[in-house]
């Protein structure tokens, strides 16, 4: 049975991210700094998730330890960092350029960066064992200013996008393979009513899914894409394009 981690599992992307691989009858391990809903204990398939707050770098050894210790020598198929943040100043403004503390963009490039790279690092072992596939979760708003996302948000994300690019080449000498997926607007229980005024801007029409992110996660992770790797998929419904 093939492994994967997938990080910020407990709602969103990342929680349908979970619920598509075990789907697909992978054994998956989990964690955010919330608990999964209850229903999801129930799949057998769904062996373990640790509550953890990966912007600190103490908390993430722990929970590399941990993980190495319940994979028990097994190796590990997936690696999936969904784990990220977008975080508002007091005033309820994005945290941008000229409003909210530097200190707070440093909290933001700990969780959005510094925690995949972190990750990357403890499990490349376990990842060679297989020659797995990490897939990073960027954005959109990595490539485009986009207006409500916010500067600090979107220079971690293109931030992001960089490392997946160098990390691809570093890694294939472990034959381990690195993506992206950078969605568009997806239809989460964060998204904001203003967003709506985004969808004119798509070709498709509509807001995206958790599952359609969630799909591509999962095809990238497979051995049909086998010789793709330092790539980023928009998902995006052709936003991306206007």
């Amino acid at each position: 049975m093939n492994t994967v981690i997938i990080t910020g599992a407990s709602r969103g992307i990342g929680h349908a991210t979970a619920v598509r691989f075990l789907n697909e009858g992978w054994r998956v391990i989990t964690c955010a700094r919330a608990d999964v809903p209850p229903e999801c204990k129930r799949d057998k398939n769904w062996t373990a998730h640790f509550p953890v707050d990966l912007s600190d770098p103490a908390a993430i050894d722990v929970f590399a330890r941990q993980i190495v210790e319940h994979l028990n020598g097994d190796p590990l198929h997936a690696l999936v960092n969904n784990a990220g943040v977008s975080p508002k100043t007091t005033f309820k403004e994005r945290l941008g350029v000229l409003n909210g503390s530097i200190d707070r963009w440093r909290e933001v490039f700990e969780l959005n960066f510094f925690a995949p790279l972190r990750l990357a690092r403890a499990f490349a072992t376990p990842l060679r064992k297989s020659r797995g596939a990490i897939v990073n979760i960027t954005s959109i708003a990595g490539h485009y200013v986009h207006p409500f996302a916010g500067s600090a948000y979107s220079t971690s994300k293109a931030a992001l996008s960089g490392l997946t690019r160098e990390m691809a080449v570093e890694f294939a000498q472990l034959g381990v393979r690195v993506n992206a997926v950078a969605p568009g607007e997806i239809k989460t229980e964060m998204i904001a009513p203003e967003y709506e005024a985004l969808i004119p801007r798509i070709p498709l029409d509509r807001m995206g899914s958790t599952e359609d992110v969630a799909s591509c996660v999962y095809r990238l992770c497979t051995e049909e894409f086998g010789y793709v790797t330092g790539t980023e998929i928009y998902v995006t419904g052709g936003q991306h394009l206007l």
